[in-house]
Formats: C-alpha cells, sequence, structure tokens
C-alpha cells in the first residue's frame, strides 16, 4: 500500500472514531418515499440520533441520502449495503458522510483506502477482520453480530486483536445493546428497531422520537 493510502485510511479511521462516538447507536433505516425519510430522519434526530445510516436495499436510498442531507445539516448521513465501488461513488456523489458495507471485496477495501469518505466494512471471522487490517482497516461492522457468536465473539478477539473496534449490527435489541456496549471493543451498534413497521405505516413519527429518547437513555447509562 502506497504512503499516501497509509495516510488516508489512517485519516478515515479518526473519522469513523468521532462519527461513532456521536451516538450510542445508529439506526440502520430502510427508506422507500420523501415523506418517510422527513419523518424518520427528523424524529430520530429530534430524540438525540444524529447519525442515520441509509441502506441501498431501496430504490429510493440514494435520493434519502440527497434528501436527508440537505434537509438535515445537523446530521451525519451514512451510506449502508454498499457492495460495489460503483455504488460507493454513487453515495459519496449523493453527501454520504460514511460507508457502510456488509462485507468486503478487496475492490472495494482498495476503493475506499483512496476515498476521503470513509468505509467502516463488514466482516464476519476473525480471518476477515485480518485480511481487511492488512490493508490498514481497524474499525469494522460486525455482521450479523447475533449469528457470528455477538457480544461473546467479541469479547474472545478482544485479547488478540485489541487495536480493532467495531459497530455490531444484526440482531442488536434494546434488551441486549447495552451488552455490546459494555465491551471495550465496540464503538456503538446499529439498530433496526427505532423504526416499527406499524409506526411507520401510520406516520407516527412522535413515537420513533420518544423510542430514539429511551435508546440514548438506555444505551448511555
Amino acid at each position: 500500500m502506497s504512503a499516501s493510502n497509509s495516510a488516508q485510511i489512517h485519516k478515515n479511521t479518526q473519522r469513523l472514531d468521532q462519527i461513532c462516538a456521536t451516538v450510542p447507536v445508529i439506526p440502520v433505516l430502510t427508506l422507500d418515499s420523501p415523506e418517510q425519510a422527513i419523518g424518520i430522519g427528523k424524529a430520530l434526530v429530534t430524540g438525540g440520533l444524529t447519525v442515520l445510516e441509509i441502506t441501498l436495499r431501496s430504490n429510493y436510498g440514494l435520493s434519502a441520502i440527497k434528501q436527508l442531507k440537505k434537509a438535515l445539516p445537523e446530521a451525519i448521513i451514512g451510506a449502508g449495503t454498499v457492495l460495489t465501488p460503483e455504488q460507493y461513488d454513487a453515495c459519496v456523489e449523493a453527501g454520504a458522510d460514511f460507508i457502510v458495507s456488509p462485507g468486503f471485496t478487496a475492490e472495494l477495501l482498495h476503493h475506499g483506502s483512496r476515498s476521503a469518505v470513509p468505509l467502516l466494512p463488514g466482516i464476519a471471522s476473525v480471518s476477515e477482520a485480518m485480511q481487511a487490517m492488512a490493508l490498514g482497516y481497524r474499525r469494522f461492522k460486525l455482521f450479523p453480530a447475533a449469528v457470528v457468536g455477538g457480544v461473546d465473539f467479541l469479547k474472545a478477539i478482544g485479547g488478540p486483536i485489541s487495536d480493532l473496534k467495531f459497530c455490531p449490527t444484526g440482531g442488536i435489541k434494546p434488551t441486549n445493546a447495552a451488552d455490546y456496549l459494555a465491551l471495550n471493543n465496540v464503538m456503538c451498534v446499529g439498530g433496526t428497531w427505532l423504526t416499527p413497521t406499524d409506526a411507520v405505516q401510520q406516520g407516527n413519527w412522535q413515537a420513533i422520537e420518544e423510542l430514539a429518547k429511551q435508546t440514548c437513555t438506555l444505551t448511555s447509562s
């Protein structure tokens, strides 16, 4: 790896640390319309969760990133479910502040090492972590966290690879979020529970705002 790429990844690591220190939980959102994006986004930010991950699982994902960047300038907007360098570039163009992938390819890691918009690559094993470490990465999404061992997995690898930190996502709930957040190698967690289907369908943004407030209290105690 070139010195410039190494320096960029170091800067990106620092930026990810800043982002993940902002909130205990990053809501992971799949948005389908402008009304959803604004309603949910404003409710979560007002409730205290100012870092949002907008996935590309819906056709409106990229547009939602653009929309929320304009509507909520105080928020940090990430792009999730990014699988290719082409998607990475599209998200950067849309205004994403950081990129999250469920896993990684060598191509995606190299692309992230050259970008000023940081990549949080997903890993599910120690071997995958080591592959990304070889390119300078030290911050990861653990996904799907509950399936690959959750809290026990993170405790087990905390000794042999202690300089890594994680944002676990997948199976994180209000009942176990604090267990993850108590670990030294966890920066924050990602969660989908903040947008219950019934609240979204009814446009009950107040309920989502209250969930955000409860989440901040729950996980910071």
